[in-house]
């Protein structure tokens, strides 16, 4: 029987009956409209690729070029109207920038003059004649190729065709052969023109490679409780909701306790005539009261719903049931992962590539710079959207296949016929009959996140330049479009789950989930929050056990960072 797109389904005899709400054997593509518009979409994406590769220059950027119109280490053709141009760089496979220490961006362009040169000064050069001498001896030159090094240290225009003096000391940057700084002064003032925000992910990824042993001994830890607490919520669910219970209102009790012991220790004591005594009692004060406040509150919720315990638990162990049928469901964000991984990789690389799909233009000196093609910015727009709705796509046929595997493995629970295989019968179901659906859901996400990400641009580019005002209504537009975005989410994880059920098309699925969900709101509601609560209790678990191990993880990296090139040496190995 196939599945139609209305909240009765009519049986053989006409009479229309209610939906019964089990999955459906019989089931017929959904939303294919979108689908075909999916790939369409695609089908320019694939274009842009191939323009990419056939328009672009992905070896300028991979193996880089100087400011004459050269790519290092290979042998190139000669630019009309640049005089260095169309030189044999096959020996000179590093880029060197002469001013390193004081790279400066105008518009989107570097200002910045580059060579290409056989090796990387790797001890500080501070006269001409070192720079003389390292050309001489290493038969890498580091002034510009019009002057010869014989005349480093005789001409008067040195000073403008060689490097800035000192000349520091750098290292070739792995895989794309840049002449990188190795003072940690002169390294920050290098890489913040290239990478922006690059000192924080500087210190972020010297910190990880400093105590990675650390921090991978910490996420296994994380990973053992998880399971542990995981077996634990199979075995003994009721017992341990109870006890997190009990620990949170025994731990809110002595909170209030301890506070209100020691406003009752202030107020006798003799120096409370002192301002500052005057001020903290006043602070602990309100904070007895605020965590009173919420302890009634809580332990009057806990008192109300005490009957939707009992339902929380029987959802947990029907999960725990759902997990043991299938556990390879442990494993799906994994899978989900990479494949979005390698989507990005990709869509990085095209970037990449579109970007250095330029005309090359002689500029004031012989300098080349390569200007962007007509029509290329409007492939960026394109490959943009691209990259947020494919990846919402990949999002969401993530939560279609564990929707559909654990409804496989609820309406089926007997122990003598366990389901065969129910993620891969998820999967099959979603990719012969549902991938329309999936399409339009996440359509619909794409089409809040990108006004959101136009609205953040927006304020970071004028934050400047605007008053109170416009920040106030620039920050409400971005709080509007992050609850659309939100409601959206949960709107299409209850539409994916009755697809899953129905076989219903997104709108039908989305808008008998909804009903369903308005009957029952009150359940809903407080077996969620009650759900979430006692997740967010097992979590801090995990997390708080670690904290001990995470303060020494950040006092082994501060002290790493005190030490000069240490955090830089992690980065260039």
């Amino acid at each position: 029987m196939h599945c139609l797109g209305a909240e009765y389904l009519v049986s053989a005899e006409g009479a229309p009956r209610q939906r019964e709400w089990r999955p459906q054997i019989y089931r017929k593509c959904t939303d294919t409209a979108w689908l075909f518009l999916f790939f369409l979409f695609w089908t320019g994406l694939v274009f842009i690729m191939g323009y990419s590769v056939v328009a672009g220059a992905a070896g300028r950027l991979l193996f880089g070029y100087d400011s004459f119109g050269n790519m290092c280490g290979k042998k190139n053709s000669p630019v009309e109207g640049a005089p260095l141009s169309g030189q044999d760089m096959t020996l000179k496979k590093h880029v060197f920038f002469m001013n390193s220490c004081n790279l400066e961006v105008k518009g989107t362009q570097l200002n910045r003059m580059a060579l290409c040169v056989s090796n990387c000064p790797e001890e500080q050069l501070d006269s001409l004649e070192e720079v003389q001498f390292f050309a001489n001896t290493s038969g890498s030159f580091l002034c510009v190729y019009s002057l010869n090094s014989f005349n480093y240290t005789h001409s008067p225009k040195a000073d403008s065709l060689c490097p800035r003096l000192p000349v520091p000391p750098s290292k070739s940057f792995p895989l794309f052969n840049r002449c990188v700084p190795q003072t940690p002064e002169c390294y920050s003032l290098f890489a913040s023109v290239l990478i922006n925000d690059v000192d924080t992910l500087h210190r972020i990824l010297s910190g990880i490679m400093s105590g990675r042993d650390t921090i991978l001994g910490l996420c296994i830890l994380a990973l053992a409780l998880s399971l542990a607490m995981m077996f634990t919520f199979r075995f003994i669910t009721t017992l341990l909701v109870h006890i997190f219970i009990s620990l949170v209102i025994l731990g809110l009790l002595f909170v209030c306790g301890v506070l209100w012991w020691l406003y009752y220790d202030y107020t006798n004591d003799l120096s409370i005539e002192l301002d500052t005594e005057r001020e903290n009692m006043k602070c602990v004060l309100g904070f007895a009261i605020v965590s009173t406040g919420i302890t009634a509150v809580l332990l009057v919720l806990i008192f109300v719903l005490r009957k939707r315990i009992k339902l929380t638990v029987e959802l947990f162990q029907i999960t725990n049931k759902a997990i043991s049928s299938a556990p390879f469901l442990l494993f799906q964000p994994l899978w989900t992962f990479a494949i979005l991984i390698f989507f990005w990789v990709l869509w990085v690389a095209v970037l990449l590539s579109l970007g250095t799909a330029g005309a090359a233009q002689v500029m004031e000196g012989g300098q080349v710079e390569y200007k962007p093609l007509s029509g290329i910015r409007y492939m960026w727009s394109y490959h943009l959207i691209g990259l947020i709705w494919t990846s919402e796509f990949i999002l969401a046929c993530q939560q279609m296949t564990i929707a559909g595997a654990v409804v496989t493995c609820y309406f089926n629970r007997s122990k003598n016929d366990p389901p065969d295989h129910p993620i891969l019968s998820s999967l099959s179901i979603l990719f012969f009959y549902h991938q329309g659906t999936v399409v339009k859901g996440s359509f619909l996400i794409s089409v809040v996140r990108i006004p959101r990400i136009i609205v953040m641009y927006m304020q970071n580019a004028l934050k400047e330049q605007h008053g109170a005002l416009s920040r106030y209504l620039f920050r409400c537009c971005y709080c509007c479009f992050w609850c659309l975005d939100k409601y959206l989410l949960h709107l299409n994880q209850n539409a994916y789950t009755t697809t899953a059920i129905n076989g219903t098309d997104f709108c039908t699925s989305a808008k008998d989930a909804f009903k369903i969900l308005s009957k029952n709101s009150s359940h809903f509601t407080s077996i969620n929050c009650f759900g979430d609560f006692i997740i967010f209790l097992g979590k801090s678990f995990v997390k708080r056990s670690n904290k001990l191990n995470n303060a020494r993880a950040q006092q082994d990296k501060h002290s790493l960072r005190n030490e000069e090139g240490t955090e830089l040496q992690a980065i260039v190995r």
